[in-house]
């Protein structure tokens, strides 16, 4: 705690760095409270103090900051853990705290107001300036209009474990991705697709069959100033410019000639395997835009040399066991949460019976942690698979 003592801490310091990140994703309270510590040597000093104060609550009226009732909390719970150790917070801490407790004191609209504004942030390892994804910040920084209601827009509004991880893997290994048409089933607040951006992908199309998670993904696109129109637009958050394609795709309603139309290189999904219900029509979605006969095959020059470059930039020599796919024909890797077997063993039939190869690659291409401040996600849950005609 010491060396702490008589002077502010920097925001570039990592620990600062990861309870300001897990501040504005509106990480759990306790979560926050165990990094404050942390930054402190063990105890929420007068210097983690300061920078609580000077650097998450004070801009907190800001677009891309937590709700009202997240900080209010938040300070409760710092002076809470401050007094505790018999000391007094910072005078600016419970000013601001009674600001709170009266403007928000009996006001009804917290109650049924449950959009929210999650800034994720992917802060890239030492190490890791060579990967074609990585700004010279070393870091990217997406904020995203969300629910805290899970079950909103048919679960799309909402931020998904499975698709903080495929934008890790994404951000891990952009040479998968880089100068290929991607196409994502259920894209839900759009993450993943200001991912593929990042990764340069050629082309990015996300789809989802809800009308409200569509808007509410177009608003995060535009808010990235990532266009949704075909228009150019150079985006503050970017070093190079880029243009989305959203669609409303329900996958039972969805026409082979609608999605032979796509004809992308890569299919993604994150979490699209959790409803019985919904399996057989996310199959159909999948076979045919995975058939290589009725798509257009990519260049073959573009996978010579390919697993020797994402080796390269991930720099590790992962298992040649289980690579990923690497023909020219089109391949869709899914990630998800396997809440139910009987679910995902029916997926895992009705994949089977429709020529498709489903192979596990978790272990072997495990994308960096872009998310060390985030101590709600837990990873280890998370499976990824590669799909493709067989």
């Amino acid at each position: 705690m010491e060396e702490h003592q008589g002077q502010g801490l920097e925001p570039s310091n990592p620990a600062c760095l990861h309870l300001f990140s897990a501040f504005v994703a509106m990480e759990p309270i306790d979560c926050l409270i165990s990094l404050a510590r942390e930054c402190g040597g063990g105890s929420i000093s007068q210097e983690v103090q300061s920078f609580i104060w000077e650097q998450c609550i004070s801009n907190a009226g800001s677009r891309n900051h937590p709700s009202d009732s997240y900080i209010k909390n938040f300070l409760k719970r710092v002076i809470v853990d401050v007094e505790s150790n018999s000391d007094n917070a910072l005078d600016e801490l419970y000013e601001q705290y009674a600001c709170y407790m009266t403007s928000l004191k009996d006001d009804g609209s917290l109650k049924v107001n449950t959009k929210v504004c999650k800034t994720i942030s992917f802060l890239f390892p030492d190490g890791s300036s060579e990967l074609l994804s990585c700004p010279r910040s070393m870091k990217i920084v997406v904020p995203l209009l969300c629910s805290l209601n899970m079950l909103e827009g048919d679960t799309g509004c909402a931020i998904w474990p499975s698709s903080l991880f495929l934008s890790e893997f994404i951000l891990s290994y952009p040479e998968i991705f880089s100068s290929k048409s991607c196409f994502e089933v259920g894209s839900g607040v759009g993450l993943v697709g200001i991912a593929l951006t990042h990764a340069k992908a050629s082309k990015v199309i996300l789809s989802d069959g809800d009308l409200s998670s569509l808007a509410n993904m177009k608003l995060n696109l535009e808010f990235y100033q990532l266009s949704t129109e075909k228009e150019m637009r150079q985006s503050q958050y970017q070093n190079f410019i880029s243009w989305v394609e959203c669609k409303h795709l329900p996958w039972e309603s969805s026409t082979e000639r609608e999605l032979q139309d796509f004809m992308p290189d890569i299919v993604l999904g994150a979490d699209v395997i959790y409803d019985p219900i919904c399996l057989p029509h996310l199959i159909r979605v999948l076979s045919i835009l995975l058939n290589p006969s009725k798509s257009v095959a990519a260049d073959c020059d573009n996978c010579q040399g390919f697993d020797t470059q994402v080796a390269a930039a991930h720099n590790h020599v992962p298992n040649t066991k289980s690579q990923p796919n690497t023909t020219k024909h089109p391949v869709a890797y899914l990630a998800t949460v396997i809440r139910n077997v009987d679910t995902f063993t029916c997926f895992l039939r009705l994949a089977a019976e429709a020529h498709l190869s489903v192979v596990d690659v978790t272990e072997t291409w495990q994308p960096l942690n872009l998310l060390p401040y985030m101590q709600s996600y837990n990873r280890s849950s998370i499976r990824l698979f590669i799909i493709s005609f067989s």
